[in-house]
């Protein structure tokens, strides 16, 4: 018996021991699940509490990472996967946004034109100062508008403003067409042709941002092509279709190459991104808290308070230092040959080497092109054409490389507002530039050096903002790509 004993005090000590042992294994299996819940627990705050990637840089984002380049985040999945750079898709939406800039900017790059032929013919008897406010409203306008387009776009998409934008341009043309009042014509061109203007040509450029990033500069510059194309086509085709054809007939005709070239652009404009939650359709002025967006905004004032200056004086400019009245008016069309260029190649160059230090090398040129020739040329023929290929080279990229500046400094779902706000403030420099340019002739009576130094001073100004912008990013290292 004492055996028998012995065996089953053995066998319950052991299943003690195995009860004891499942209980501590169940223990720490619990304890284990617990953690792990903590763990997720505290992951799933972490991503609550903590804000989105909002780097103030595309270039710092996954698919823009560029060595050289200081990176906040690694690449992602999700970055590579978020923009297309390309297809079939992409590049239609490049073609729209080329024909609704091939009229809209067409039309802005025409204004020498209409300026030269009013001032002779309708408007014959107003001053100089007062034609000159015509089409510094449709400027102000043109760029303007952006600041409540901008968030429309962001928030509702393109296709109404587009249609809106084409409905506007060629009415106002039309207009233009049977206009012979000072006020028929601020009406006409200045209100409806600016403001269809800004319809179409934010939608057009904030499009591209959809579905490009790491090639936008080159995609953008590609689709701002259009703005140089027509305005070689638009000056030359009216100036050989006034003495055939008249005014009338003359603006009407391009009020129908408009519609055509609209209708495109209606068709193969489209974003790709859904809005952001939260977006609304109104300007937000706090965006302005970013110093590098303030310098980049302020640079683009100053560069586009010069830039038309001139756009619009160039012909006179010539006219008055003996040139032939024939040449004097193709000039605008040499000018705008060298902005085709200057709109394409610096937004290949600027997806390579940087679009800040891209924009910087092309105002620095701008600079030397207005102080180093224009100041000097005179009547020279050849110093004019030089002058003219130069300027229109390096300040196309003014209007091409902004929207690509801009870009990296914000999420392509809210592109539109900083896009729009930014020429929201550049819209004023537009409204000023060309009147003061006027009265510092008139001060100089026709003498054109002060309008000329004007002119350079903007663009050392623009210079000086976008290289302290570029700083304070990328600091002083001249290889960083920024």
């Amino acid at each position: 018996m004492s055996y028998n004993r012995l065996g089953r005090e053995a066998h319950h000590e052991t299943s003690n021991l195995s009860l004891k042992s499942t209980h501590d294994a169940e223990k720490r299996e619990l304890n284990s699940t617990n953690k792990d819940l903590e763990v997720e627990k505290a992951l799933s705050n972490n991503n609550n509490s903590c804000p989105k990637n909002t780097s103030t840089t595309v270039q710092e984002k996954g698919p823009l990472s560029t060595p050289g380049v200081a990176e906040t985040n690694p690449p992602s999945a999700k970055d590579e996967v978020a923009y297309p750079e390309g297809g079939l898709r992409a590049w239609l939406v490049v073609l729209g946004s080329f024909s609704g800039m091939l009229a809209s900017f067409g039309l802005m790059n025409t204004v020498g034109t209409f300026q030269a032929y009013l001032s002779t013919h309708q408007l014959a008897n107003v001053s100089p100062s007062a034609v000159g406010w015509i089409f510094s409203v449709y400027v102000f306008l043109a760029f303007g508008c952006g600041l409540q387009i901008g968030p429309v776009f962001d928030a509702k998409g393109p296709r109404w403003l587009v249609f809106a934008g084409t409905v506007c341009l060629v009415v106002g043309m039309v207009g233009v067409s049977v206009s012979t009042e000072y006020w028929h014509f601020i009406l006409t061109f200045s209100i409806l042709g600016g403001l269809g203007t800004s319809l179409i040509f934010t939608p057009a450029v904030g499009a591209i941002a959809h579905f490009f990033s790491r090639r936008r500069g080159a995609a953008t510059g590609l689709a701002a092509t259009g703005g140089s194309f027509g305005g070689i086509i638009f000056p030359l085709a009216l100036q050989s279709l006034f003495p055939r054809l008249g005014f009338g007939w003359s603006v009407r005709l391009l009020a129908l190459i408009f519609l055509v070239l609209l209708v495109i652009a209606n068709l193969l404009i489209r974003t790709r991104l859904p809005p952001r939650l939260g977006n609304n359709a109104w300007p937000d002025f706090r965006i302005f808290k970013d110093i590098t967006f303030a310098l980049t905004t302020a640079g683009v004032f100053f560069i586009e308070w010069g830039l038309f200056v001139p756009l619009t004086f160039i012909s006179s400019y010539a006219l008055a230092n003996g040139v032939s009245p024939a040449f004097s008016y193709q000039l605008l069309a040499v000018l705008n040959a060298g902005s085709v260029f200057g709109r394409g190649v610096p937004g290949y160059v600027a997806d390579k080497l940087g679009r800040f230090n891209t924009m910087i090398g092309a105002v620095a040129l701008c600079l030397i092109s207005v102080l180093g020739i224009w100041l000097n040329v005179g009547g020279s023929v050849a110093g004019l054409c030089v002058f003219g290929v130069l300027f229109g080279f390096a300040s196309g990229s003014n209007i091409s490389l902004t929207p690509v500046c801009v870009g990296q400094l914000c999420d392509p779902e809210v592109f539109g507002r900083w896009y729009g706000t930014c020429y929201t403030v550049v819209s004023i420099g537009c409204l000023t530039g060309i009147p003061i340019a006027g009265q510092i002739l008139a001060v100089n009576k026709g003498d054109y050096w002060g309008l000329i130094v004007f002119t350079g001073l903007c663009y050392a100004a623009g210079l000086i903002c976008f290289v302290t912008a570029r700083v304070l990013k990328a600091g002083w290292k001249l290889t960083a790509v920024y």
